[in-house]
């Protein structure tokens, strides 16, 4: 009987330290979100990989709530900006300005999943979970140790099957997110030399097209 008091309390002891230690992940998900919630602004350097070939590389710019805007080197002068209603990109290679109104009351069509926004949006349409667990792993081939969180599509809605968030373990900040398309394409954001609550004006989010430029309205439903 001792013997059974004494392993039940071992129990009860080990239960109560996990559960005060264990963070899940959906827990960790919210940290992650809290602190973008806090963000006035931010600016980042940003890679995007698309399929194995296609890298582009720029600086974000964003402004709470909903103002984003991406200068890209890589393609040279390529513009991109969101203010939350409207998506405006500038093509320099054909001197061409898509725009198009955007519907953000789901996942798959709202460019800004590193902000808050995007991180709620996230957290109502997508399943989370570790990907293997708590414990912090290498970033890469490098020693930078970051949480990988897998988010899961809850309906068929998404625009993405699946994602992989790679998040700073001393910051908490994004370090990566790879998408799996509705078509089986693979994409991924990666952020790197973060500038947060800087005071960036709201003139940065505007955008004043070449005179010379062919402006197309809609484009994503023009055929």
């Amino acid at each position: 009987m001792k013997k059974n008091l004494i392993f039940i309390f071992f129990l009860v002891s080990a239960a109560s330290v996990y559960g005060q230690t264990f963070l899940t992940a959906e827990n960790y998900f919210a940290e992650v979100s809290e602190q973008y919630a806090g963000f006035k602004d931010y600016e980042a350097d940003i890679t995007i990989t698309i399929g194995k070939n296609e890298v582009m590389i720029g600086r974000a710019s964003y402004k709470s709530p909903t103002l984003l805007r991406l200068d890209f080197s890589q393609p040279a002068e390529q513009v991109f900006i969101y203010n939350g209603e409207m998506l405006t990109i500038y093509l320099p290679r054909r001197d061409t300005v898509l725009s198009q109104v955007v519907d953000t009351t789901n996942t798959s069509s709202s460019p800004s999943l590193a902000t808050a926004q995007g991180l709620s949006l996230l957290k109502r349409s997508y399943q989370i979970s570790y990907e293997t667990g708590p414990e912090a792993v290498n970033y890469g081939n490098t020693e930078e140790k970051v949480i990988r969180l897998v988010l899961t599509r809850r309906g068929a809605s998404e625009g993405f099957r699946k994602l992989i968030l790679s998040i700073s373990e001393d910051t908490k900040l994004i370090r990566s997110i790879e998408g799996t398309t509705i078509g089986n394409e693979n994409m991924k954001f990666e952020f790197s030399n973060y500038s947060i609550n800087k005071g960036i004006p709201d003139t940065r989010f505007l955008y004043d097209s070449p005179p010379s430029a062919n402006t197309f309205n809609n484009f994503l439903f023009n055929e």
